[in-house]
């Protein structure tokens, strides 16, 4: 295992190695936070295509060194205005389609409308420099990692089946293997309109006229109007303490609250006198995903178009009525407290703080593998999937509705201690993500762990990743005690026994500041690309 990166004046965490040296870069060079922040998820855009994209959503937490401040914004895609349940009933269709132009053209790309709010506000080197090493990886061309080459390969019929994806994943019609060059022309002059000229760079101008053209010319939903209505939207995070901790999350449409509810579920049982990874501490941790999940599918939607009551979810008073549901001996059984979703999805996650204490939570998705598989045109921009996320039944408050956000399972963390920033955390997992923060926050503060030996640690994740599982499916990493494994199942546990280690267990990240030295100690996910890189 791993020891944290240890560094005294910026460090920047990410799921791939040269995305974290960019941003590095960027802080050495004198740029914000933010800046780095900016310039990391542009190079996970190009070398991470299967999970990231500029045609995808983002959400941050944004921490002032100078006040303390943690601020919030919001860069989920809205829904096209002809995104409306009726046009599905149309096409004869009872679901939204998971790949295809339907969801690639129902919501219009948010995270590039965050990156200019963001950079407005906390900036302090020009777009152009940021965006620099992004540039050059997709003009000049970038590493095929065995990772990427075998996402590649998962998704290679639905990339075939679209000729702008195949050309660019799929040279000369076959997967690239490990260690071959890819590159993406049309990315690098997308993301050169974008350093020139900013919003309008992307959402006006000929980018955006490309993927008019395109979504027309395909039977797509969006169109200019659509483009030019994006901007990003800042607000508060929701906040909840665990023990010692106060816990920053990302509020509605996205899920954050489960963090914190199931934290407030957890906090009474003692975690920390009980065995790390024991089959109790399992046990309990499963049934607050389980009651969180339920209270999620009931009421999580875009807060300007359905009434979420965050306050009374994050309570401790409504955890305790809830906690009257968990039980030692059993396994709570889903159908007395169901909960939906999936746990395949894919994502980036990217931590960052710089010398003045500034810092960044930032969660930046394209859904599925590969989004919509769908590559727009010219502009070499992978489209999200997220749309697929909205329900077509009217009577559920995520219902598609022109101009909403879906429910967003992306969520960024922070952490303070005794007032100051702690920590900065974040994962990719689709449903997965509460419980992954979840169990590394116990890690960290119930058992003591730095943040790398928190990273490491086996995980489990419950909830089924395809069709045909049990939706209540426990899925373990093969390094957690037997013993523990063995008691889960008598307790009527479904298990899934992954092997040591299962990227499907997700890519989780994180940097804490030490309180005593100030020293930043990075971590990532050797699930992953990934590296925690300071200076």
């Amino acid at each position: 295992m791993r020891n944290p990166t240890i560094a005294p004046n910026g460090i920047v965490t990410s799921p791939h190695t040269l995305a974290s040296a960019a941003g590095v870069d960027v802080l050495r060079a004198g740029g914000s936070a933010v800046d780095a922040a900016i310039a990391t998820s542009a190079v996970l855009a190009v070398v991470y295509p299967h999970m990231t994209s500029i045609g995808g959503d983002a959400f941050w937490l944004i921490h002032e060194g100078a006040t303390g401040r943690i601020r919030y914004v919001n860069g989920g895609g809205k829904a096209a205005k002809t995104a409306t349940i009726e046009a599905f009933e149309r096409l004869g269709l009872k679901e939204i389609p998971f790949r295809g132009i339907q969801p690639a053209t129902l919501t219009a790309p948010g995270a590039v409308a965050s990156w200019i709010e963001a950079h407005k506000a906390y900036g302090k080197l020009g777009l152009s420099r940021i965006l620099e090493s992004a540039i050059g990886y997709a003009r000049e061309g970038f590493p095929v990692t065995a990772r990427l080459s075998s996402f590649i390969s998962l998704t290679k019929p639905e990339l075939a089946q679209h000729a702008e994806s195949a050309a660019i994943f799929l040279p000369s019609g076959d997967v690239p293997a490990a260690g071959a060059k890819l590159s993406n022309p049309g990315l690098a002059r997308t993301l050169g309109r974008l350093a020139d000229r900013g919003w309008s760079g992307f959402y006006e101008g000929e980018t955006a006229r490309e993927f008019c053209r395109f979504s027309k010319e395909h039977g797509g939903f969006f169109n200019a109007d659509d483009l030019r209505s994006q901007t990003a939207a800042w607000g508060e995070p929701i906040v909840g303490t665990y023990r010692d901790v106060t816990v920053f999350n990302t509020p509605p449409p996205t899920q954050g609250f489960a963090v914190l509810e199931m934290l407030n579920l957890l906090e009474p049982f003692r975690l920390s006198e009980r065995p790390h990874l024991s089959a109790d501490a399992v046990h309990l941790m499963v049934q607050a995903k389980q009651i969180a999940y339920h209270d999620r599918d009931r009421h999580l939607a875009d807060p300007n178009f359905a009434d979420v009551p965050i306050e009374r979810l994050i309570s401790k008073a409504y955890a305790e009525e809830r906690r009257g549901l968990m039980r030692m001996d059993r396994a709570l059984a889903w159908d007395q407290v169901p909960s939906y979703g999936s746990l395949a999805g894919d994502t980036v996650y990217i931590a960052v703080v710089d010398r003045d204490g500034n810092a960044v939570s930032l969660i930046q998705s394209l859904y599925g593998l590969f989004g919509s598989a769908v590559v727009a045109g010219s502009t070499g921009v992978v489209l999200q999937n997220r749309g697929a996320y909205f329900n077509l039944n009217r009577s559920h408050p995520n219902r598609l509705e022109p101009g909403k956000i879906p429910l967003h399972t992306l969520i960024a963390s922070m952490a303070k201690r005794d007032g100051r920033l702690w920590a900065v955390l974040g994962c990719m997992g689709a449903d997965g993500q509460p419980q992954i923060q979840m169990q590394t926050y116990v890690g960290i503060i119930d058992h003591g762990l730095d943040i790398q030996q928190a990273l490491d640690t086996p995980r489990f994740l419950s909830g089924r990743f395809a069709l045909g599982e049990p939706r209540d499916t426990l899925h373990l990493e093969a390094r957690i005690p037997a013993a523990t494994i063995a008691e889960l199942e008598r307790r009527g546990h479904v298990l899934d026994r992954w092997g040591d280690w299962n990227e499907l267990a997700g890519h989780a990240h994180g940097i804490i500041i030490d309180p005593t030295s100030g020293l930043f100690q990075g971590g990532s996910d050797p699930r992953s690309d990934g590296a925690a890189i300071g200076y």
